[in-house]
């Protein structure tokens, strides 16, 4: 029996306008983002984009579509998760939303259990909390007879985020579970590198990658079958890098921003106004450096080797971030050519 890769693209709700209906065909899954939750409930705004839900099951009824919740800097998980009577508010408000807007699934994007970053609240007992709480949306979920729901998780791609759930036991209810496969590198690091490589280069001291993140995964328990790797549709950047070794592994003057979306660094920076693109491949990853600024992205080069690695590992699939950040449109309908091309036994 063949087995069929998934193509995942999270879009935000506001950027639902742009959806083009090519990808629609090349989408297995697309993911909302985001839902928020405020004192244990779920709402989301659709921005008057029901319309185009209702077109995009019309053009492809296959596809499915998840709402996820949360995102970086969005609350609410941890005080929702740590009772019975607010996991229950939770669930029971993501499923009606689900219901209210003939959506097929929930995705959850707490970022992250344990950790109290980016301004949200957090307890030590978000580890079993998280646990009970996709546990109960799965119940919410189960009870649903008219339609096959889905459940996954966004997860942080390292060891400290396994060290702040139970993801053995939250897998057993999960669907998918989406590692967040870049941001590997960025923002709290003054080293320059690869944000959302697929391997670990030699000389690089940071064990961070997309085949280090499957592989502590695995370990822990998620069968390969459920995990998904990410693709980044946009970069980071570092400034004031040495003119060393093209600007890999600098100590530069700034930690790694967000940088140019794809679409702008294909119109404006490779190869383009003095940068110069580069092939780690080691890392299987490529990179710009202009003697001064080094971006760290992922391009069709870099796509095509996940690809490779899903298929070779026998993984679920891939995923992106964000939909909208491809203004070249070129890159989802490789990602669905070459994902879905001798699909493996």
């Amino acid at each position: 029996m063949k087995q069929k890769n998934l193509v995942i693209g999270y879009i935000e709700t506001k950027n639902l306008i742009l959806l083009r209906d090519r990808d629609i065909h090349c989408l297995d899954v697309i993911n909302l983002a985001f839902a928020a939750v405020k004192d244990h409930v779920v709402t989301w705004d659709p921005m008057g984009h029901l319309d185009i839900l209702k077109r995009v099951k019309a053009l492809n009824p296959d596809l499915k579509l998840v709402l996820s919740i949360g995102g970086w800097g969005s609350g609410g998980f941890s005080e929702a998760a740590s009772t019975k009577e607010g996991r229950e508010v939770f669930a029971e408000s993501a499923v009606a939303l689900m219901k209210e807007y003939g959506l097929d699934g929930l995705d959850i994007d707490w970022e992250y259990p344990c950790v109290g970053i980016a301004g949200i609240d957090c307890s030590e007992n978000d580890k079993e909390n998280f646990t009970l709480l996709i546990k109960k949306l799965r119940e919410e979920l189960d009870a649903i007879t008219d339609r096959d729901c889905t459940l996954s998780i966004a997860a942080g791609g390292d060891s400290y985020y396994l060290r702040c759930t139970q993801m053995d036991q939250v897998a057993e209810y999960l669907d998918y579970v989406m590692l967040m496969t870049y941001d590997l590198r960025g923002g709290f690091s003054v080293q320059t590198g690869h944000h959302t490589n697929l391997y670990t280069n030699n000389a690089d001291l940071s064990a961070a990658s997309t085949d280090y993140a499957v592989s502590i995964f695995e370990q822990a328990g998620v069968a390969k079958e459920k995990l998904v790797i990410g693709a980044a549709f946009y970069s980071r950047v570092w400034k004031g890098v040495p003119d060393r070794n093209r600007g890999l592994m600098q100590m530069a003057e700034t930690t790694g921003g967000y940088g140019p979306d794809y679409g702008v660094l294909v119109t404006d920076y490779i190869d383009k106004n003095g940068y110069t693109r580069y092939w780690d491949e080691e890392a299987k990853a490529p990179y710009l450096f202009n003697g001064c600024n080094f971006i760290s992205y992922d391009d069709k080069e870099s796509i095509q080797c996940k690809i490779n690695y899903i298929k070779d590992r026998k993984l679920a699939g891939i995923m992106f971030w964000e939909y909208s950040q491809d203004g070249t449109h070129t890159l989802i309908p490789l990602i669905a050519e070459k994902i879905k091309a001798d699909d493996h036994e």
